[in-house]
């Protein structure tokens, strides 16, 4: 397979996911008002697919402004779609208003029947939170997100908990990471995005940090598969950043990836700008477009991100 980078234009947050033996592709629009699905049987075939609007956000109340990072998760009674969402684009101590929300279809075709708005995911801590994900594994399903917690300094940590339902956690938020490197702490303090990968024994998270500039850059977390992933101390983390803006490739601030596979070969899908000289807040600008890089593996069954490639090649087979 041979594609060329960027995959998909404006579509920050990236996420791909793999179910029934299609590719399901949502991300944050420059508005910040929607949410949208594209699906195809082939990872190229996203880059022209039809684009859904599952949900708009309504003209007031508590998910109306700022639609952030969607990712879509099969159940077993239904597609869910987590999202952030703010009451207004305001400021509050700092920070934005944002909470996690979650849409439901039930409709075996994502792209069909109704999507509801379910509410709010509440992690138990009131605070700015974005960016959930989650996985299943040994029979558990788990949710990962990125919180302000009022007693950290900085924007953000990422935080695991058990799901009792697609909606309602199990138990209470473990810590997992806060930004406390010099290259986490870059115009900002901050980890977020995660992503989660189970290969070779070891459950491994990536995540993005400091502002969402040229400095944002992609960090790794990681766990043995048989480990108890709710004691913190069962988690490594790499003290440099995994994945860099390459300016000789003219690729700025990758980060908040996803990732998927293709036959035999797994990837990432994640955002990154093809300049660095920003007009204004970075927040507003609408260039941060989905890339797909192959990885490779180490002879310790350590993920291998390389240098961000242009024109990306890989042996496609048959999906999940």
């Amino acid at each position: 397979m041979k594609l060329a980078n960027p995959f998909i234009l404006q579509r920050a947050d990236p996420f791909v996911g793999c179910h029934d033996g299609y590719y399901h592709f949502t991300a944050s629009v420059p508005e910040y008002d929607r949410i949208i699905l594209r699906r195809s049987a082939t990872l190229e075939g996203l880059a022209a697919a039809e684009e859904f609007v599952l949900w708009r956000a309504p003209a007031s109340g508590p998910a109306s402004a700022l639609i952030w990072a969607p990712e879509i998760h099969r159940f077993e009674d239904a597609w869910y779609v987590y999202f952030a969402a703010a009451p207004s684009r305001d400021i509050k101590d700092g920070l934005f208003q944002h909470r996690m929300y979650a849409l439901r279809n039930p409709a075996t075709d994502p792209t069909t029947g109704e999507w509801q708005f379910v509410g709010q995911v509440d992690s138990g801590i009131d605070a700015f939170c974005l960016d959930a994900t989650s996985f299943r594994h040994r029979g558990q399903n788990y949710y990962v997100w990125a919180q302000k917690h009022p007693d950290i300094p900085g924007n953000s940590n990422l935080y695991i908990a058990p799901l009792a339902t697609p909606t309602a956690l199990a138990a209470a938020p473990v810590l997992l990471t806060r930004p406390e490197l010099d290259w986490e702490v870059q115009g900002f303090a901050v980890n977020e995005g995660p992503a989660m990968l189970i290969r070779h024994g070891k459950v491994f998270i990536t995540y993005s940090a400091s502002a969402t500039d040229e400095r944002y850059a992609m960090g790794l977390l990681w766990a043995d598969a048989e480990a108890d992933l709710l004691d913190a101390r069962n988690w490594h983390k790499s003290p440099t950043p995994v994945f860099v803006t390459d300016v000789e490739r003219q690729v700025f601030g990758p980060g908040h990836n996803s990732f998927t596979v293709d036959g035999d070969t797994d990837l990432m899908i994640y955002h990154a700008r093809d300049y660095r000289q920003i007009e204004g807040d970075p927040l507003w600008n609408p260039d941060r477009h989905a890339r797909v890089q192959p990885l490779s593996w180490d002879a310790q069954g350590m993920p291998v991100f390389g240098r961000p490639q242009r024109e990306v090649e890989w042996s496609a087979g048959v999906t999940a």
